[in-house]
């Protein structure tokens, strides 16, 4: 579908992908391009930018269709004094995540 605040999306907003019920990482969305389907419904295609920032761990259920998250309920980025997080394995920053640790 086709976000209704698009303007305020293409305007610094971010995709967050939800990977195993934690936020991990997002990317800019730098564009919106609507289109109507086959079926005459109204979508859009995102063009993303290509970089993927890694971001703090924040668990949050998979969920379709549009969510605007405030400034302040967004995962900061993991910045680079967090290189030794990012670099834990998986299984140990779910752990430290689910906690609430990191």
């Amino acid at each position: 579908m086709v976000p209704t605040r698009g303007a305020e999306i293409t305007d610094g907003g971010s995709l967050y992908w939800v990977i195993k019920g934690n936020v991990q990482c997002r990317q800019l969305i730098t564009e919106i391009r609507p289109f109507t389907d086959d079926e005459g419904i109204g979508r859009c295609h995102l063009m993303l930018d290509p970089q993927v920032v890694r971001t703090d761990w924040q668990p949050r259920r998979a969920f379709q269709g549009w969510r605007y998250l405030k400034p302040s309920d967004a995962p900061a980025d993991l910045g680079k004094g967090k290189a030794a997080i990012a670099e834990m394995p998986p299984k140990l920053r779910l752990e430290l995540a689910e906690l609430g640790l990191l």
